[in-house]
């Protein structure tokens, strides 16, 4: 196909977005929903336009996908605005850590018991699918570092969270099928992959976010240097991050994670205007901008904000790239009618158990408690561990059962959650203001 035909389809795309994007949050369709009809309907079965066969291209897609997911990890960081100490942490970290554990565990053993999987083709199926997607997410997510809504909150932080802590679970799938060393009685997958992997990950991201944030804070307000090009300081913090962690063996993607969250946090204590008059003399645009950008107390907030506006950016891209390339996939897959229980399964039980057992005792309301429960939202960090598979020698047969299995959740989660997000989350947010207003009036 041609550079042309591509260049007209991605315009027409972008532009209707675009024009109907605003309609769109008022009916339950989700953008993902349009990209992967789009996507279908230029692939295989389609205009054949787009031939993303999973066990060929699995090379490209990997690298697609892990941009992807670290673009939104980054975003997802930056969101995050509680103190560490408060209480809605504990509740992500028992989403991001004990729930995921136990959605591994519970689809490794329906994949034994149900589909006639190895354990370490079961374990690793679930280690895909068990991660939530912080890249389709958006709709659920907190939008300003402000947002102290516990559900939004706890799926945020989930997805951010989740997508680097599967990662052992995927390490020790691969190495019960002989594809990654495990060490002796599991030595080295326990103390390098699980408690270095996590530990230092979020160690190393933390370190270069706040580092780097304060250092440009302190040569924007104090000598006005270093003005300018957010944009970079985005692409650059998160390449450091990643780049430093995975040499050193740890998560890569919860470095990116945590240096979106301690970037946040250089802006956690503003100061007041001394002198407001500068920002009041009629400046144009630019000088206003290099204005706030050096101001004392001001120059955190500025950096935060234009490095948040641009990686929202570069999260909507890139969601319209892999979704695409995922409705195009779907036809190089065929999930058997004896398996279709299965998918339900992971939606109806799997992930309604494992937030029960998760949550135990966690200060949430029932109403949040039921959304959580639905919303464990599959998506493109599943393709990219998939892809991460396959690449390490995943036998065909395995990476064919465990393809069409992922591909159909992940294709079934853009639908169901994409139709119900709207309604349900305006329900949520008409009966949570309902009760603020009836505690204001007692």
């Amino acid at each position: 196909m041609s550079f042309a035909i591509w260049a007209l389809i991605i315009g027409v795309l972008l532009i209707t977005m675009a024009l109907s994007g605003t309609s769109l949050q008022r009916l339950p369709v989700s953008t993902a929903m349009l990209y992967l009809l789009a996507g279908f309907g230029i692939g295989p079965a389609g205009w054949a336009l787009l031939s993303p066969d999973p066990l060929i291209h699995s090379v490209i897609l990997e690298r697609t996908t892990e941009l992807a997911v670290l673009i939104s990890l980054f975003a997802v960081g930056l969101k995050l605005g509680l103190p560490l100490s408060d209480k809605g942490w504990r509740v992500t970290a028992r989403l991001a850590v004990v729930s995921m554990s136990i959605t591994v565990m519970l689809i490794a053993a329906i994949g034994m018991l149900g589909l006639g999987l190895s354990l370490g083709a079961a374990v690793l199926l679930g280690a895909i699918l068990a991660p939530t997607d912080p890249v389709l997410a958006s709709d659920v997510q907190v939008v300003e570092a402000g947002d102290r809504d516990r559900l939004r909150f706890s799926l945020s932080g989930e997805g951010g969270l989740n997508d680097g802590a599967a990662f052992p679970f995927v390490m020790l799938g691969l190495g019960l099928l002989g594809l990654h060393d495990l060490g002796t009685g599991g030595w080295r997958w326990l103390a390098v992959d699980v408690l270095w992997a996590i530990a230092g990950g979020l160690l190393i991201g933390g370190a270069l976010g706040a580092l780097i944030g304060r250092l440009v804070v302190y040569l924007r307000s104090h000598h006005k240097e270093s003005v300018g090009f957010d944009e970079f300081l985005t692409l650059g913090l998160i390449s450091l991050a990643y780049g430093l962690a995975v040499l050193s063996y740890a998560s890569g993607f919860l470095a990116v994670f945590a240096a979106g969250l301690a970037l946040q946090r250089v802006n956690e204590t503003p100061g007041r205007i001394a002198n407001p008059t500068p920002l009041e003399t009629g400046l144009q645009r630019r000088q206003a901008d290099e204005a706030l950008a050096t101001h004392t107390a001001y120059a955190g907030a500025y950096m935060t904000q234009a490095v948040k506006g641009f990686n929202e950016q570069l999260e909507r891209i890139a969601e319209v790239a892999v979704v695409l390339v995922v409705g195009a996939m779907l036809s190089y897959t065929y999930l058997p009618a004896s398996a279709v229980w299965f998918v339900p399964l992971v939606f109806l039980v799997v992930r309604p158990v494992s937030v029960w057992l998760g949550l135990v005792g966690a200060p949430v309301s029932r109403d949040q408690h039921i959304l959580i429960s639905w919303f464990g939202i599959r998506g493109i960090g599943s393709i990219y561990y998939l892809m991460y598979a396959i690449n390490h020698g995943l036998p065909r047969r395995a990476a064919e059962e465990i393809t069409a299995l992922t591909l159909t959740v992940v294709a079934v989660s853009i639908v169901l959650h994409g139709i119900s997000v709207t309604p349900l989350m305006s329900r949520y947010t008409r009966r949570t203001a309902k009760r603020q207003r009836s505690r204001k009036h007692d």
